[in-house]
């Protein structure tokens, strides 16, 4: 008698298990990757920020600025920076990146935290130097 060689019931179902479990594996490290990228960006920009308030702005105002409501403040950056992941600018409400003003007085203030909310570790907080 010819037998025909044939995947059991059983194989198949482990294989399907198999590749279900490799998909399922593959889709949550890449939705790790992509927060942990997000995150990348947004200390780049919060760096940037930090670099044009100190070497830029503060070196021609001996001071900082109150506000950063608009890029121009700031011209010494891409005005994209300003943008986070989630497509808010720095002065929209809710964005994932602030800038909060001390010791203030008629504009200009003495010192300032940055700060980016991260999703896969602590906030990222630069704070003025001078």
């Amino acid at each position: 008698m010819k037998t025909k060689k044939a995947f059991t019931v059983l194989e198949l179902v482990l294989a399907i298990v198999f590749v279900g479990i490799f998909v399922v594996l593959f889709f949550l490290q890449k939705v790790n990757l992509s927060a942990m990228d997000r995150d990348e960006k947004r200390k780049t920009a919060i760096n940037a920020m930090y670099y044009a308030l100190e070497e830029g702005y503060y070196a021609q105002n001996e001071a900082y600025p109150e506000t950063i409501e608009k890029a121009d403040v700031l011209p010494w950056i891409d005005p994209n920076l300003f943008t986070d992941p989630i497509g808010l600018n720095l002065w929209d409400q809710g964005s994932n990146y602030s800038y909060e003003a001390s010791d203030c007085n008629e504009g200009k203030c003495q010192s300032y935290v940055l700060r980016a909310t991260m999703e896969k570790e602590a906030d990222y907080i630069k704070s003025s130097r001078n």
